[in-house]
């Protein structure tokens, strides 16, 4: 109960900072999507991220509202990322984070599966905590490398799955939901989804456009590809695809000072705004070109942090355009877990999106041979 009246007392506070607000936003498009959910204490906005947009994708093409697994899929990657890591002998990131394209693969090989069938959580346990877990798989797989244990020495995969059964449970061979018995390759098919429907895509200047290539980010243990489009014929593809009714997956970096949960916004404001003025009233923003963009990638100022989902369209009563876009730190900001990322801050901070292929303009789609 205690939690409770502090969790209605910050929303109330956040509200009441939202009515001093100067922003007022009219929608231009809202597509459909799940309620809003809490990652909690864990690194994986990367599956809370895409699950979201793929319960969207589910309303979209059968019309059913289905709350799906987020740590299906952290089960089944982390065994994957630590072999990779020891194969790679530790030159890359082991941890808890990932990106849209490897719940694309577990939906490709494995399938999915709705939340009542795989939680994720132990029994009695009503938040996700990911803390020691991501300790211990971290400690298994540093050992192996210390030990110097060779392909042959199976018994560190075995520890693996037993920390991560512990800790987030075994994955269910079958389940039953709506009376129907299911597997999770049987209910993604159900679901009417189909990876291969998908593409990921970004927009640098490093790399040649209209080619995929693997972006160099740390999370990228998996090594995946991403179409690379012009800045300007990005903007027009995300565009395209919320007009049309489809959602889109959102990598992005948040580690802005115009990134604020708490106020609901993601703006880029220029450099002659006071700090003090920011979510206050509506301040000029960054004119953002590719080679700034560029710029700040190659600088680390852009980095992979987070990943979330954006639905929509909002503007201000300037005639600003804003992305809604679905968070996963639970419901208690102003826009119940919602924030607006202005045009200028998804230019600048982008690091990459998925979106279905039907979404991409005509034009872009072939360009990129799909």
């Amino acid at each position: 109960m205690k939690k409770f009246l502090l969790a209605a007392a910050a929303s109330l506070i956040a509200l009441s900072s939202f009515a001093q607000s100067a922003y007022i936003f009219t929608t231009l498009k809202d597509n459909a999507h799940g309620d809003t959910e809490d990652q909690c204490a864990t690194g994986t906005c990367w599956s809370f991220a895409t699950i979201s947009f793929f319960e969207s994708e589910i309303l979209r093409k059968t019309k059913q509202k289905v709350d799906l697994s987020e740590m299906y899929n952290v089960r089944i990657n982390y065994p994957l990322k630590a072999n990779s890591f020891v194969r790679y002998q530790g030159k890359q990131q082991f941890g808890p984070g990932g990106l849209s394209h490897d719940v694309l693969n577990v939906i490709r090989l494995h399938g999915m599966v709705p939340e009542v069938a795989y939680s994720g959580l132990p029994s009695g346990q009503t938040e996700h905590d990911h803390g020691t877990m991501d300790i211990v798989l971290e400690s298994i797989v540093k050992s192996v490398l210390e030990k110097k244990l060779n392909e042959q020495n199976q018994e560190w995969r075995k520890a693996i799955e037993g920390v991560l059964d512990s800790y987030i449970g075994a994955l269910p061979k079958e389940f039953t939901y709506d009376g129907k018995k299911y597997t999770a390759a049987s209910f993604r098919d159900a679901m009417a989804i189909n990876a291969d429907d998908y593409v990921c895509l970004t927009s640098f200047t490093h790399q040649p456009f209209y080619k995929p290539f693997v972006v160099e980010v740390p999370d990228n243990w998996s090594k995946g590809s991403y179409y690379n489009l012009p800045l300007n014929e990005f903007q027009a593809t995300i565009d395209h695809a919320l007009d049309k009714g489809f959602t889109i997956a959102w990598d992005a970096d948040v580690s802005e000072k115009g990134f604020s949960f708490k106020n609901g916004l993601g703006i880029l404001p220029a450099d002659s705004v006071k700090k003090e003025n920011y979510f206050k009233k509506i301040v000029v923003e960054k004119a953002v070109t590719p080679e700034a963009r560029q710029a700040q990638y190659d600088s680390f100022a852009t980095t992979d942090d987070h990943l979330m989902h954006i639905t929509g369209k909002a503007k201000d009563q300037n005639g600003n355009v804003y992305y809604m876009t679905k968070n996963s730190w639970g419901s208690e900001n102003p826009y119940g877990g919602f924030q607006y990322i202005s045009t200028p801050y998804l230019q600048m901070k982008t690091v990459a999106i998925v979106i279905h292929k039907d979404a991409l303009p005509a034009e872009i789609k072939a360009k990129l041979g799909l």
